[in-house]
């Protein structure tokens, strides 16, 4: 049975959903146990209707909580207490398989560095969230856990990116991208031109350059660059999704005809905001380090929590650790 531990005091709607998505993927899964860490005094009366899964959760007691507003690295230190750091050993001491959290990003990366540490090889873990293409998913890596990298950390960021979508989707010798302002080799800033040779000799199905406008076309499943190019692009396309559905919105409802045709294209609707929904992915996965970890939206509603905490299951259930661990080593052996 998969043993997840999950951190209910994290998120902007904890206890309340992280617990109500808690339930939920346990009564989607009969293979899953859950631990939630946090204060038993707020998260057992949430429990008064899941008799059912009940003798699948376990509760442990942190008197910590680790906020936005703490300095990562010496809030990991310092609350020992707490949910994020008590999930990390639990998951390091092999008595949890995977970690999720809604909570402090900072602290689940200082986290994963300090209480699980890093895959020997692996020069710095990076967070890979999946992300709508049209067609299905692609993989962006990193998003954000290094603003400032070396061109050697990029095809380690391509290799674990390819062990996770090839996990996760199933998709054999997935095609891997650099981030680049053109598609030739010789374009681009100091790091991409020196990162694009070392792509090319690296042990994946490496494509080029995929420039801005063609991140989202479907011509790559795993797209590569630093932490900082990678957290734009993440937050450009999440602003553009809200800002295109409002524009739609309001035309639709701007008149008679709009609202007439707004209706008969409902289903449609419905079926577009599915398909660009973050909570149907569940959360960025933090790879490279020893153990699954699973950073969820902190504003994940309950059904996002109980994606995220399948899609730790499905890491751990497939082995994508130890799969990245034996392409590092392929990678400094050549």
């Amino acid at each position: 049975m998969t043993h997840i531990y999950l951190d209910a005091m994290g998120g902007d709607n904890a206890p309340q959903c992280t617990v109500a998505g808690a339930v939920e993927i346990l009564r989607a899964d009969p293979d899953l146990k859950i631990t939630l860490g946090g204060a038993a005094r707020e998260i057992e009366p949430l429990l008064a209707n899941a008799e059912d899964v009940r003798p699948r959760i376990a509760i442990d007691e942190c008197t910590e909580i680790i906020t936005n507003h703490d300095a990562p690295v010496m809030a990991i230190r310092q609350k020992k207490d707490s949910a994020q750091v008590k999930g990390m050993l639990m998951v390091r001491n092999g008595e949890a398989d995977g970690f999720v959290s809604a909570g402090s990003t900072g602290a689940t990366l200082a986290g994963g560095m300090f209480r699980l540490g890093r895959i020997d090889g692996v020069e710095r873990p990076a967070l890979a969230p999946l992300l709508p293409n049209g067609k299905g998913f692609f993989c962006l890596i990193d998003c954000g856990a290094n603003v400032d990298c070396l061109p050697a950390y990029l095809p380690q960021f391509g290799i674990m990116g390819a062990a996770y979508i090839q996990c996760i989707r199933g998709i054999k010798n997935p095609r891997v991208g650099l981030v680049n302002i053109g598609a030739e080799s010789e374009k681009g800033n100091a790091l991409a031109k020196a990162a694009y040779p070392l792509m090319e000799q690296a042990p994946f199905h490496f494509i080029g350059n995929v420039e801005g406008r063609d991140i989202t076309a479907d011509v790559a499943d795993v797209v590569v660059c630093d932490g900082f190019s990678g957290n734009l692009i993440l937050k450009f396309m999440e602003g553009v999704a809200g800002t295109l559905m409002d524009i739609i919105k309001t035309e639709l409802m701007a008149d008679t005809r709009g609202k007439i045709a707004g209706l008969i294209a409902k289903p449609a609707f419905r079926r577009v905001k599915k398909t660009m929904d973050y909570t149907e992915v569940g959360g960025a996965p933090l790879l490279g380090v020893k153990g699954v970890v699973v950073k969820a939206h902190g504003s994940s509603n309950a059904h996002a929590i109980a994606c995220a905490i399948r899609q730790a299951a499905l890491m751990k259930r497939k082995g994508l650790v130890d799969d990245i661990e034996k392409e590092i080593s392929k990678q400094l052996q050549a």
